[in-house]
């Protein structure tokens, strides 16, 4: 039987991050969700390609996980926001570097990853 080994953490700390992070799609849910609270339909929207059933679940994950509250409002038709939390606005502010590195790699990035997929 295999027994976990219990590693020392890492001093990076990427390990958190990623853990928080993991998904395709949640960095993309908390860069619509850095100037303020959407309704769900309205993130659907903003994030291009995402499934409902998907968005849904990241969704979940990032309320766990403390970086962000979701709103019900108790009407019919349902209506239900999310705002990102204090914890989590920390978390945007440390992907926004990172948004700027692929806004100015765009095309270099574009191109390496086109010359993969032939």
């Amino acid at each position: 039987m295999n027994v976990p080994r219990s590693d020392p953490p890492s001093e990076c700390g990427l390990d958190v991050a990623l853990a928080i992070m993991s998904g395709k799609w949640k960095p993309l849910i908390l860069y619509h969700l850095r100037s303020g609270s959407r309704r769900f339909g309205d993130l659907k929207r903003a994030v291009a390609g995402i499934s409902e059933k998907v968005l849904i679940q990241q969704l979940r994950e990032l309320a766990s996980a403390d970086v962000l509250v979701r709103h019900d409002y108790g009407e019919v038709p349902p209506k239900v926001d999310y705002t990102v939390t204090p914890f989590g606005m920390t978390l945007i502010e440390a992907l926004l570097p990172l948004c700027e590195w692929g806004v100015r790699n765009r095309t270099r990035a574009s191109a390496i990853m086109t010359s993969r997929a032939s």
